[in-house]
């Protein structure tokens, strides 16, 4: 297939040689943290919340809890799924909870091109997600040690030594004795 450009004015237009689409395409790589089970799966592990398994011979994504459960969890397992789906690496139908507590599971796509590997795009694809993740993580990481400086080593206009508070009568907003001040109501029951 050649594209045919044409640069200036019709009187005086210059043809651009074809251009032709390459024939083979361009490989990438990706650096992961990967581990091989016995079985050849392979665990991706550098996502923060979740694990990632990958089962050829099952054909199915599996993704799993870490280290904790909650809402964080799904939430990052449902953003995996909905990544892979969108990138036309799995059947969107077939994403359920697997049979470990909070994980959940897809089909992987075959393709009828016999020179396309479902794994390889599935691995790519991952990989691909936890790059977009990243940046995510790295700011609340970012906002957690700061938040953790800001506790153990507080600037000097936000802290004082000890001895330094004066000592007041009354502090705080609770009264100690409630129903001795009057905006509280009536003490002593009902005044009609």
């Amino acid at each position: 297939m050649a594209i045919k450009i044409t640069v200036g004015s019709q009187e005086g237009a210059q043809e651009a040689p074809p251009v032709e689409a390459p024939e083979t395409p361009t490989q990438t790589k990706q650096s992961l943290k990967i581990r091989r089970t016995l079985d050849g799966t392979l665990v991706v592990q550098d996502h923060e919340d979740i694990d990632i398994a990958i089962n050829p011979q099952k054909n199915k994504i599996t993704a799993l809890a870490k280290d904790e459960m909650g809402d964080h969890i799904y939430a990052a397992q449902s953003r995996l799924f909905d990544f892979l789906a969108k990138k036309g690496v799995i059947d969107v139908a077939s994403v359920q909870g697997g049979n470990i507590y909070s994980t959940l599971e897809a089909t992987i796509l075959s393709s009828p091109d016999e020179n396309i590997d479902p794994f390889q795009v599935a691995t790519f694809s991952v990989g691909k997600f936890i790059e977009e993740e990243r940046p995510y993580y790295r700011r609340d990481k970012k906002y957690e040690d700061a938040l953790q400086d800001d506790l153990l080593e507080p600037k000097d206009e936000d802290s004082t030594e000890l001895g330094d508070v004066p000592h007041e009568k009354k502090k705080g907003a609770i009264d100690r004795y409630p129903g001795s001040n009057a905006a509280y109501g009536m003490v002593g029951g009902y005044r009609g």
